[in-house]
């Protein structure tokens, strides 16, 4: 199956903005899942400097500085990318794996599961109160399989929590999520990795796009589509697993992957420092169009 996905970020500013440093983590990586075919990126006004390297996670990173004045900045990237069946017979095989059994063989000595070690620490973002060590514990109960427990947590956030767009901010804190059961994609991920990592398991936080579906009989309309985050897990010899709390879904075909690390942070779709005196206007548009 392949898809044709644009993202476009647009910047109105009401005064002029005379420099600006930019990275964007919107270049899609390839995985076992997945292979990008092609990117094109398109940045108005065009930037004096513009540069690719992969970052620590192994994310494509772009740098971009704009050296000049400008009112308004425009990026587009367009991507075409190839998707692929992952279930492997590896996962069958650690299915039944207690949790509690992962939790020491990723601990054991010796480079196999050395890159896991560094998703068990929580970061600012993902930190665990007591009510949300609590909510974990429910999934993960003594003796349970890793996956079977992981996919009953990503069921109870999907059924205990509100899909609320208006409720939250990229800075609003994990426990007011908690607290009140409403968030978006990004706040449901990080509350399962928050809740993962509490009990001492590897657990990376994954930025991506999902293909929705218009309604019966009506077209699809452009620009509709959104960013997406889900969380993956990790097992010693099967890899990464992914889970979709916001749509109780096992990651599939419509999942396409940006890329992961730790947290919302590690993967910010664009961000950069400006030098001006007034407000901006934000607009974001993706569309994710299957070619097959």
């Amino acid at each position: 199956m392949e898809y044709q996905i644009t993202h476009t970020t647009e910047y109105e500013y009401n005064s002029s903005v005379s420099l600006c440093h930019n990275l964007a983590k919107l270049l899609i990586r390839n995985t076992a899942n997945q292979v990008c075919k092609g990117t094109k990126i398109e940045i108005t006004p065009r930037p004096d400097i513009l540069q690719e390297y992969d970052d620590y996670f192994g994310n494509k990173v772009m740098y971009f500085a704009i050296q000049k004045e400008h009112r308004r900045l425009a990026v587009t990237v367009k991507s075409r990318v190839q998707k692929l069946t992952g279930h492997t017979v590896a996962q069958d095989i650690v299915a039944s794996t207690p949790w509690e059994r992962v939790k020491l063989q990723v601990l054991e000595p010796g480079e196999e599961n050395f890159d896991a070690r560094q998703f068990i620490s929580e970061t600012a973002i993902t930190a665990a109160n007591a009510d949300i060590t609590a909510y974990a514990a429910q999934s993960f109960t003594p003796g349970r399989p890793i996956l079977e427990a992981a996919k009953d947590l990503m069921q109870r956030i999907y059924t205990d929590f509100e899909f609320n767009p208006r409720f939250t901010t990229v800075a609003t804190p994990l426990a007011e999520v908690m607290k009140h059961r409403k968030g978006v994609c990004q706040d449901f991920a990080h509350l399962a990795i928050a809740c993962i990592r509490a009990m001492g398991l590897p657990v990376r936080y994954v930025s991506g796009y999902l293909e929705t579906v218009a309604p019966m009989g009506k077209p699809k309309l452009t620009g509709v589509d959104a960013s997406h985050a889900w969380f993956a897990v990790y097992v010693p010899g099967a890899g990464w697993m992914d889970f979709d709390p916001t749509n109780n879904l096992i990651p599939d075909l419509r999942h396409i992957t940006i890329g992961w690390g730790r947290d919302y942070s590690d993967i910010t779709p664009l961000k950069g420092v400006i030098l001006s005196s007034g407000h901006h206007q934000l607009r974001v548009l993706v569309d994710v169009k299957r070619l097959d």
